[in-house]
Formats: C-alpha cells, structure tokens, sequence
C-alpha cells in the first residue's frame, strides 16, 4: 500500500479516520503539473506521494484541481511548496 505510494481509496479511508498528519503540495520532476503527498507518522516520517490505478504518482494540471481534490477528500488545510 505504502512502498511506493497511496493509493487514493486508501487514502480516503485515512483521512476519514483523521489518522494524516499533513498534505504537501508541490510540483511535479518536469515543474509543469501538481503532486500531493502525505505525511502519516511524526514529524520526521516520510513524504508519501499519491499514486492513482495507472499512474505512479498522480499529478494535477493546477492548483484549482488539487484544490478540488481535497474537498472531495474534505480537507480542511494543505501546504503549497514552490
């Protein structure tokens, strides 16, 4: 589930069951599109990226869409990394 990224129906499951410590959005290795990662342990826990059924790491084509992604989840916040 984990190893190399989460996949979005588990990570809903998380975020119902508030066990996500933080989101962080940032931009993807080619700087054009949106990634979302999670952090579900402390502080120090790794980033884990969201991975969709076909893709590796899901991306957005903007912020608008994370944004849009995120109330479907009901998150209340995300941090933005340049």
């Amino acid at each position: 589930m984990i190893g190399a990224g989460l996949h979005e129906d588990a990570l809903a499951h998380l975020v119902g069951v508030n066990a996500v410590r933080e989101f962080i959005v940032g931009r993807d290795a080619s700087g054009t599109k949106w990634t979302v990662s999670v952090r579900l342990g402390g502080p120090s826990s790794r980033l884990v990226p969201i991975r969709s059924r076909r893709e590796a790491v899901r991306t957005w084509a903007s912020l608008t869409t994370v944004g849009k992604f995120a109330d479907h989840l009901g998150l209340k916040s995300f941090a933005v990394e340049l």
